[in-house]
């Protein structure tokens, strides 16, 4: 279910009911590219059940999915097909089009090729820990986080959210590690890293299935090279991908967090969602916590 993991704390006060929200979602439900849209984005089905609950809630976790549809036409294939018809327009008026004519025939001719153009789906879990205040989102980059924190909030009255901080960067802390080999309690550093330098030459330095505990390592780090991404495994039940922006990527839960948990196909989505949602409310705010603790905003 969760790959990537962007925190975000909820401000106080905010409280809704799986009733309230699933109203709310309902006027924003996802709906197709029209023929000649380029984009559609809208909240979705979490199970996968055509026209079923657009919020689930599993051991009191809330869990939402949105949507993204894309249709894309290459740059090239407007260009080619824009400069053919400004070709006829000079060849059959002796008049050459000038600049806006030029935008006004590229525009046509995205509107006369939007509806053959190949449409991209991708879908964005999202997670809502109402006891916490706490927002997590399944999403690969900062940008696509954003994006579904504008649909949240505009989809559910009074929620307000802020990215969560940490007293110590996670830069510093990756370094600290690094040098003095010494993980936080209860987490392994694993055998990937990416290092980059500070100064003008950006050279960066990349570690994969490669052991980090060296010399080599560590002088790297001592002459200015800087860990943006380290991989860490907590408690032995799940392995990730630290970045210097406090994201979490490559998650992944290992073998022992599913002994003895259900794997019947008609519980497979609560198994899934219960499993992730427990292991991450127990794993969160020990990262947190590696990191010097989450920084109170006022």
């Amino acid at each position: 279910m969760f790959k990537n993991v962007i925190m975000y704390r909820i401000g106080a006060g905010w409280s809704a009911t799986v009733a309230d929200i699933e109203t709310s979602l309902d006027s924003a439900r996802f709906v197709e590219c029209g023929a000649s849209q380029e984009k559609s984005i809208g909240w979705t089905e979490p199970r996968g059940e055509a026209h079923g609950p657009l919020v689930e809630s599993v051991a009191g976790q809330f869990i939402l999915k949105l949507k993204i549809e894309t249709r894309a036409l290459p740059g090239s294939v407007i260009t080619k097909k824009a400069n053919e018809r400004v070709a006829h327009i000079e060849t059959t008026t002796g008049r050459k089009p000038g600049k806006k004519e030029i935008r006004e025939i590229k525009d046509d001719i995205k509107l006369e090729l939007m509806p053959l153009a190949f449409s991209k789906e991708s879908s964005v879990w999202v997670w809502i820990d109402p006891e916490a205040l706490l927002l997590v989102i399944d999403a690969g980059s900062q940008a696509r986080a954003d994006e579904v924190v504008t649909m949240l909030v505009k989809c559910l009255s009074g929620l307000a959210v802020a990215l969560i901080d940490t007293k110590v960067s996670p830069t510093a802390a990756m370094s600290e590690w690094l040098i003095t080999q010494e993980p936080p309690a209860g987490f392994t550093v694993d055998r990937e890293c990416e290092l980059k330098a500070a100064d003008e030459s950006k050279a960066v330095v990349r570690y994969t299935r490669h052991p980090l505990d060296t010399d080599e390592v560590r002088e790297y780090v001592e002459s200015g090279k800087l860990p943006t991404r380290l991989a860490l495994t907590w408690d032995s039940r799940v392995s990730f991908m630290l970045t210097e922006g406090l994201q979490i990527k490559k998650l992944a839960f290992l073998d022992v967090v599913f002994d003895g948990a259900s794997t019947g196909k008609d519980d497979g989505f609560d198994a899934d969602t219960a499993i992730a949602t427990g292991e991450l409310r127990k794993m969160l705010p020990d990262v947190l916590a590696a990191l010097g603790g989450e920084v109170v905003k006022a």
